[in-house]
């Protein structure tokens, strides 16, 4: 071993690399792939020039398991989970999976009750709540 700490997700210790990177939510790569759909779709005149298997196959996944479908309420998802001072991934894992309880977030998540965050129970379930608002009006 090199003397570098063992990366542990549960405890946030996950690598600079990691920390430091953008993360996307599956509603949010699906807008992004959707949209790319769209232009391909509008710059192929020849109606055989089909996207890469590769492509759809994707599209179809994150279609699939977004749980936001409205542009409008993608956007608020990840504005309400910034609130929250989130790493990227706690924010993209709790967008994906849309824990119901606070037990559940914890499980999914168990670095957002770390000690010396601003994660206690009620705040998490705050967060809970703004999340399923979001879903209830979409």
């Amino acid at each position: 071993m090199s003397g570098e700490e063992e990366e542990n997700a549960a405890e946030l210790k996950i690598g600079d690399e990691f920390l430091k990177a953008k993360c996307l939510m599956n509603c949010e790569v699906a807008l992004i792939l959707e949209h790319k759909y769209e232009q391909l779709q509008q710059m192929s005149d020849d109606p055989m020039n089909q996207v890469s298997q590769v492509f759809e196959k994707s599209l179809q996944y994150v279609k699939r398991f977004s749980r936001y479908k409205n542009p409008d309420a993608v956007r608020q998802v990840r504005e309400i989970l910034s609130r929250y001072q989130l790493a990227e991934f706690e924010l993209c894992v709790l967008g994906n999976l849309c824990p119901e309880t606070v037990e559940e977030a914890i499980a999914m998540v168990p670095s957002i009750k770390t000690k010396g965050r601003a994660h206690d129970d009620d705040a998490i379930e705050r967060m809970l709540n703004d999340l399923s608002l979001i879903k209830k009006f979409e």
